[in-house]
């Protein structure tokens, strides 16, 4: 029997990190995504040691470029025959109380680029690989990491020169997440491919957590079980388009509902990664 195929982006910290060590005990061949080198090897070489079998491949990217995560893509596309699962989970957090706006290395504004924008792309490039996995797995899944944190977006301003903070930029960047997961989960209606955004816990102390508020209150462990529910529970076969809290089918912020707005930012997007519809 042919293995599942997960890739996890952000696997080398936190949420993705304690995810990958969790999914290295079951029958999946583990994609790692990480931005940091060191730390990326580390985690291989601990995975491997604790689990002589895996089945496992390691991909550098710098979510805060664009042409990195071409660059990525292609790589990936290249080496994998198939991809059962994408948690689309790497992203930085709202930083520290005094933190000013930065921007990538595309010139948007960095939280909206690493947690929005980078796997938006991502996505897009990955969906011919996908489709074709669902071709013989009618049960293919894409699982965005997002965050009750949600702010309503201004078209005017989507890089937040007129009104930033880390906190604004944050959770402009996963609302974002949210909307276009539902815009594409529509798209993807009788492919075998299902979309579904969750929150995963509430500030689990990751390092962005902990760097933007000092304390942490719900267990990592916690949120890795959501993550995990969404990616592979039997309840959610063919059920796409959902915003969950933890495992709990949920509302996100009002403008995710609004199909306008999702069908803008939909476009807009489409054209700040440069990506042309597929046909």
């Amino acid at each position: 029997m042919t293995k599942r195929t997960v890739l996890i982006t952000g696997a080398t910290d936190g949420l993705g990190k304690m995810l990958a060590q969790d999914l290295a005990e079951e029958n999946f061949r583990l994609l790692l995504h990480g931005r940091n080198a060191t730390k990326l090897s580390a985690l291989q070489k601990e995975l491997q040691q604790n689990h002589p079998n895996l089945e496992m491949t390691t991909y550098l990217g710098d979510f805060a470029d664009l042409q990195n995560v071409r660059d990525m893509a292609s790589r990936f596309l290249q080496n994998e025959a198939r991809l059962d699962i994408l948690i689309n989970n790497a992203g930085i957090g709202a930083g520290g109380p005094q933190s000013k706006r930065q921007l990538s290395n595309d010139h948007y504004e960095l939280r909206f680029a690493v947690n929005y924008l980078s796997p938006f792309l991502l996505t897009q490039l990955l969906l011919p690989l996908m489709k074709s996995t669902a071709v013989t797995n009618n049960n293919v899944r894409i699982v965005n990491v997002a965050s009750v944190g949600q702010r309503r977006l201004d078209f005017s301003d989507l890089m937040l020169e007129k009104n930033y903070s880390g906190v604004n930029a944050y959770s402009q960047s996963k609302l974002a997440m949210i909307m276009s997961g539902f815009e594409l989960a529509k798209e993807l209606e009788s492919t075998g491919i299902t979309l579904n955004s969750l929150h995963p816990a509430t500030l689990m102390p990751t390092k962005m957590t902990l760097e933007a508020f000092g304390y942490g209150m719900a267990s990592i462990r916690q949120g890795v079980e959501a993550t995990k529910y969404v990616a592979l529970s039997h309840h959610l076969n063919s059920k796409t388009g959902l915003y969950l809290d933890g495992k709990t089918i949920s509302r996100a912020n009002a403008q995710a509902y609004d199909t306008t707005a999702r069908q803008k930012l939909y476009q807009r997007s489409m054209e700040l990664v440069n990506v042309v519809p597929l046909a």
